[in-house]
């Protein structure tokens, strides 16, 4: 299927590795002009570089997704560059470490959990809509999870209301954005193949993919196929849409024999 995105200006934040660099990748594959945008700014260039070596079109910018100034910045250079912006995507987060149930988990880290995945979900949003309504075409992805789908596992309450609040800010920001010819979707990935699963112990593995009515955890890949459809011609009429890309499991428990 031909999604239409070739010559598409597309910015992927968080995007020098893991989901990002997938979702960027995809993208890519399809047409896109690619921006990978990271707070790391040499995997952003690594990443880049990589995307370029495969025959696409990629450049990198150093931001700190959440930092207003940065977004204007890149933004700025972006359209400068390209005289464009066709496609946003979401995916700067950061993950948690460590967990803290609400009784014990300090006000700061609570700060930094919602800080950073919507205020950079709202900085970058805010940015491009000006840009995407002068294109007559726009395409916003952003990325909650199943920790809200699911009702979250104990320790994750500041992630779960971070990721619930984006899905919230998705719908609402569908409705103003809709008679832009721009829609606003987001994406609730279940546990997906990143350096962050590869760590886990066995005996947690074995628990994501016994809970799983599919058998597994979710690839990358997956995720960014997803996305991509999101971004498409195609998809003009999915708006204020949350996907779920978690295999089927909504009923969210983490029983590893900790919970007593």
């Amino acid at each position: 299927m031909d999604l239409g995105l070739e010559g598409r200006v597309a910015i992927v934040t968080g995007g020098a590795r893991g989901i990002g660099l997938c979702e960027a990748r995809c993208l890519g594959h399809e047409g896109c002009e690619i921006v990978i945008v990271d707070v790391d700014g040499k995997a952003a260039d690594a990443a880049a570089q990589a995307l370029r070596r495969g025959g696409q079109r990629a450049t990198a910018f150093q931001a700190n997704a959440s930092d207003e100034q940065d977004t204007r910045r890149v933004v700025a250079a972006v359209s400068h560059r390209f005289g464009r912006i066709d496609i946003l995507v979401n995916n700067a987060g950061i993950g948690v470490n460590p967990a803290w149930r609400v009784a014990d988990m300090p006000l700061d880290d609570w700060d930094r959990m919602v800080g950073v995945h919507m205020r950079s979900t709202f900085l970058w949003s805010r940015s491009v809509i000006p840009h995407m309504h002068a294109n007559g075409y726009g395409r916003i992805v952003n990325t909650s999870s199943m920790n809200f789908t699911g009702g979250g596992r104990p320790g994750v309450a500041h992630y779960a209301a971070a990721k619930a609040g984006i899905a919230g800010f998705t719908r609402t920001l569908a409705k103003e954005v809709g008679a832009m010819a721009i829609t606003s979707n987001a994406i609730a990935p279940g546990y997906v193949e990143t350096d962050l699963i590869a760590a886990f112990t066995p005996q947690m593995r074995s628990v994501l993919t016994r809970q799983n009515p599919v058998g597994r955890t979710c690839r990358p890949e997956e995720v960014a196929a997803a996305v991509a459809f999101l971004c498409s011609v195609q998809a003009a009429f999915i708006n204020g849409a949350l996907l779920c890309i978690d295999g089927g499991r909504r009923d969210f428990f983490w029983d590893d024999g900790s919970n007593g």
